[in-house]
């Protein structure tokens, strides 16, 4: 097994060696650890009971998460991923979309207050992840900032029974970049990069008989919706793979055929 290495923020921007060593992950692995990221323990502990206080909500309650874009709202247990449960919100960045989703499930004062405090803490550190990792690449002055973020809060609902399956299927996401509590992994879309950036399969195993919780920041695509690798990574000897598309038909073709481990990313091949 490769070992994943863990990149420290506060030396990524700084240091000439941290920032080739965020380069390497991403491109060899498309995953690594964050550390130095500035989101308090508390916070992230207050965060988790947070969200097992929404999973413990009446069915009907946890379905007024309703869709934004497709798949981007409540995920309820499926033939395919039986013990996966999930919230969505959409978009995590705009504190208006924070207020209406935890609206919309009559959260606790105390639920939303996290809930708000979270997101905007896990705003500044996907958009700071994504920076780093252009400018490890050469690439200088992309607007993350105004880049939309879904939210997603997942639950594994293990018993003795189901030890040793698995709590969802094997898949790449479906966005730029994901910081997970729990699992500490980030992948990105390989479009973006013109193949120079390597987009992880990952699933989600049963280990022990306990409930699992993992929450993820999804940092998804240009505002405009236009997925189109940059000039910079297109020439002669790199000639570009993935003709330009939009984010949402792509994101809509993953949910209409089912191919979420990069196969529909394939069909978008120059």
């Amino acid at each position: 097994m490769v070992g994943i290495p863990a990149i420290d923020l506060r030396l990524a921007g700084e240091r000439p060696e941290e920032s080739a060593r965020l380069q390497d992950a991403c491109e060899r692995l498309g995953c690594f650890r964050v550390s130095g990221h500035g989101v308090p323990a508390a916070l992230q502990a207050e965060m988790k009971a947070a969200v097992r206080a929404l999973f413990d909500l009446p069915d009907e309650a946890k379905r007024r998460n309703a869709d934004i874009i497709a798949g981007s709202g409540y995920v309820a247990p499926s033939p395919a991923n039986p013990l996966y449960e999930a919230f969505g919100l959409l978009d995590a960045a705009a504190p208006a979309d924070v207020d209406a989703f935890c609206a919309r499930l009559d959260a606790p004062p105390r639920v939303r207050e996290t809930v708000k405090s979270y997101a905007e803490a896990m705003h500044e550190l996907i958009v700071d992840v994504a920076g780093k990792v252009a400018a490890s690449l050469g690439l200088e002055g992309h607007p993350f900032q105004d880049w939309p973020c879904q939210f997603r809060m997942n639950r594994y609902n293990y018993t003795q029974d189901t030890v040793g399956s698995s709590g969802v299927q094997i898949h790449t996401d479906s966005g730029f970049l994901t910081v997970l509590q729990e699992d500490d992994c980030v992948g990105g879309l390989e479009a973006w990069s013109n193949g120079r950036l390597h987009t992880v399969k990952h699933r989600v195993q049963c280990v022990a008989a306990v409930p699992r919780i993992s929450i993820a920041m999804f940092l998804l695509a240009p505002k405009d919706d236009r997925v189109c690798a940059p000039e910079a990574f297109v020439d002669e000897q790199h000639p570009r793979r993935f003709k330009p598309f939009n984010y949402d038909d792509y994101r809509k073709l993953r949910l209409s055929t089912g191919e979420r481990a990069g196969e529909a990313l394939a069909r978008m091949a120059a």
